[in-house]
Formats: C-alpha cells, structure tokens, sequence
C-alpha cells in the first residue's frame, strides 16, 4: 500500500539520525549478535505485523498478518518458520489487525489478545479486542473470542503495540503517530458490554510498530523501524538500552525469546525471522 510504502522510506531516511521510543536513551548499541532464526516459505505469510511466543508449545510462535490479512493467526515452529497451524478467529470484524501478546486466565490458562487497533485515519469511534484461550493442538481450527470495543479518553487513534502483562490482567495499547506515541491503560476488567476506555499515562516516541511484555514480566520493549527501545518493570517502565535493530523493509513484529535474554523480529516484505541478543 502507498501508506506503508511511504513509511518505509521514512523510516530509512531517519536510520542516520537514530529516531529511538521512549525516553532520551542512554546508549544506543550498534546492530550485532544478529542471527538469521529460519525463513518463511508460507505464501499467506505476506504482511507480518505481530508475533508472540506460545506459552503451551514450546518453540512455537503465534503471528498474523496486517490489515489485508484476515481474521487468521498462525503457529510458526521456530527452527523452520514452517506453519503448523491457521486458526480463523470467529465474528472478527477484523479491520486492521496490528499486534499480539499472551496473557493468563484466572484458571491460569494461557489466553491469547488479538488487536484489532489499526486507525489510519484516525477516526474510528472504537477498535476491538479480541481474547480466547491458546488452542491447545497445533491444527487448522475456528476459535469463538470475547469481543471488546476499546476506545480513548482523548481521541481516536492509530495504534500497532499491545502490551500484556504475563502475571495479571493489566494491558496497555501504544498509539503509532508521527511525532511522538502515548501509552494507554486499559481498565480493569474490561467490559464486554460497553466501550472501554483506555487513559493515556506516558508519552512515548513516534513511530512505534510493536512491543512486548518479557516472559517474566519484568521488562518490556517498543519498537520503530529502526530501534529496539528497552525498559525495567511495566508500563511506565524505566529505560534500560536502546539496541538498533537490522535493516527491514518494513519491520513492525518484535517479541522476546523465551529466556528473555533476545528479540524476535519479523518485517512485511521480508522472510527471514531474526534473532537479536540484547542481554539480562
């Protein structure tokens, strides 16, 4: 699309100056310890736009596509990037998907939130969520999710990061703008019956296309096109590092490896699955 094209020569045009999330950093690493995971050979796999980690299938990844792509998650083994699975998300409306993360269920089961936030015209009364247990056979199945609609206390906005916390029922969506993002709470618990309104706590830097929570909850990461920003604790975190990450089209899906010690990324137009070691 024109859009995302556009932005993807953006994005190479501010590389040089070192456009970073967050707060001013205190050190931006050069890109190394960069290693080619696997590559994707599944032709539905055109528009990567979110990953996360399975937490019932060890070695196993959950992504979706953007906006084009349907009301569809896919398992990825992560040797191969071959596809072990597409599960069709039912009652979807599925406008613009942009970003998923794990959470646990009262029961402690693993539960899966599929955002549907993507706003290019900033404009949307509301944007959905959608919530349902982590399958647990790795087969071409239909799941049947709760549905919620999410809007903001100030406007409406697009937005490409949904952060989760592993350990309780707090989440966060970071809104995508040009000049700088805010951080969003949602409430708690979200109501299935009327819109939801997230509050805005942090202003964050533009351009932010993904995030994720770290397996143990203690640290998490917003991404634009050109750096890894990481920070100490939950939303609003302390700012660790900034790790530049590798050349991508148009990379927006990050996430942590399970041992929280490196980044999974993945870009639209890119096959390969990269693995960047950033550390304790």
């Amino acid at each position: 699309m024109m859009r995302r094209a556009a932005i993807g020569v953006l994005a190479l045009a501010v590389s040089t100056a070192t456009l970073v999330v967050g707060s001013p950093p205190t050190a931006v690493r050069a890109v190394g310890q960069v290693t080619e995971v696997c590559r994707f050979s599944d032709q539905r796999l055109t528009e990567i736009s979110g990953i996360t980690l399975s937490r019932r299938h060890p070695g196993v990844a959950w992504v979706h596509n953007d906006s084009s792509g349907g009301p569809f998650v896919y398992a990825i083994d992560l040797a191969t990037c071959r596809t072990l699975a597409r599960v069709r998300i039912a009652g979807a409306p599925a406008r613009d998907i942009e970003a998923i993360a794990m959470g646990t269920g009262k029961n402690g089961n693993p539960i899966m939130w599929v955002a549907d936030i993507g706003d290019n015209i900033d404009g949307w009364p509301y944007v959905w969520l959608y919530r349902f247990q982590e399958p647990r056979t790795l087969t071409d199945s239909t799941v049947r999710p709760r549905i919620f609609r999410v809007t903001y206390k100030d406007r409406s906005h697009n937005a490409e990061t949904l952060l989760v916390d592993p350990h309780s029922t707090r989440m966060w969506i970071v809104t995508k703008q040009l000049a700088h993002g805010r951080i969003y709470e949602l409430p708690r618990p979200l109501s299935r019956t009327r819109v939801n309104v997230a509050r805005p706590i942090h202003t964050e830097g533009g351009m932010i296309t993904d995030g994720a929570v770290n397996p143990d909850g203690t640290r998490y990461v917003l991404r634009d096109y050109v750096n890894a920003t990481i920070f100490l604790g939950l939303p609003v975190g302390r700012q660790q590092s900034v790790v530049s990450l590798p050349f991508q089209p148009q990379g927006e899906a990050i996430t942590w490896t399970a041992d929280g010690r490196a980044l999974l990324v993945a870009s639209e137009r890119d096959p390969r699955l990269l693995r960047v070691e950033v550390g304790p």
